[in-house]
């Protein structure tokens, strides 16, 4: 399988990060506003810096992407992506629907993945060709295809509105059984659990997508961009079981805003698994 070292180092790096977040958020903060106008904290910035020296300590050679700025060259043809607190609106609120995201890139494609929910105790991670796994169980993705027994799951429904999906959606969601809306990494790994059906993502920077893409893939489910490609630098994403891939892809196609102009490219163009 391989990877194995790397996982392992991911893995302690977030629950690291995420015990140093709970910290701050038991005690309190200060919330500022960055250029995007999404919240960052002192949380953010401190378990990105965790993060980060310890991935160094272990893999000096490799290259790192961080949502908070940790940004470093690799010598290795791979790099680290990292998202230290992804749902910081839940974080600031006190929500425990946030978590901490550290995936592998390796020669253009995502080959390990953590996402880490600390206030939940749920782990999920991932190595590539190896499964998925949530507190160290394997998970599978939902077989299902019937949308009258199936659960929808978008992310940010006030970008859904100003998307070219927008005049579509209601009537198209009007389908589902249940549609929900618990946060992005939360949606995407309750696909990828077998407890929902399909994740739709409207705006999304590759630290969103690295872990998740690869804990969907490797529990079955399919990854893609509204335009069609596999990409975690394509700006946005769905998710969905095996049967639903056609009818989302069609449903999807051509709807595609503008990609995150700040969002560095990847080393090499990233490689579709098999």
């Amino acid at each position: 399988m391989g990877y194995e070292r790397e996982i392992d180092v991911a893995l302690a790096a977030a629950v690291n990060a995420g015990k140093a977040a709970l910290a701050h958020q038991a005690k309190g903060f200060k919330t500022e506003t960055k250029p995007d106008l999404s919240p960052v904290t002192v949380a953010d910035r401190e378990s990105e810096t965790l993060i980060a020296a310890a991935l160094l300590e272990a893999f000096p050679h490799d290259g790192m992407l961080g949502e908070e700025g940790a940004h470093r060259e690799s010598a290795s043809g791979r790099r680290w992506i990292i998202d230290p607190i992804d749902g910081t609106h839940d974080f600031v609120r006190g929500l425990p629907t946030w978590a901490v995201l550290i995936a592998l890139e390796d020669g253009g494609s995502v080959v390990t993945g953590v996402c880490h929910f600390p206030a939940l105790d749920l782990t999920y991670s991932a190595v590539r060709w190896g499964g998925a796994f949530r507190n160290g169980a394997q998970i599978r993705a939902s077989k299902n295809g019937d949308p009258a027994t199936s659960m929808l799951c978008i992310n940010d429904l006030s970008q859904m509105t100003r998307h070219p999906l927008g005049p579509r959606l209601l009537e198209w969601v009007g389908r589902f059984s249940v549609v929900r809306c618990f946060g992005g990494c939360v949606d995407a790994m309750v696909v990828a659990g077998g407890q929902a059906e399909v994740w739709l993502e409207p705006h999304a920077k590759a630290w969103d997508l690295a872990p998740l893409k690869i804990i969907a893939e490797e529990a079955g489910a399919r990854f893609f961009n509204f335009d069609g490609r596999k990409s975690i630098y394509g700006g946005n994403c769905a998710i969905c079981t095996p049967p639903f891939e056609v009818e989302l892809r069609r449903f999807v196609l051509g709807a595609t805003p503008k990609d995150c102009a700040d969002a560095p490219p990847p080393m090499t163009p990233e490689i579709d698994p098999a």
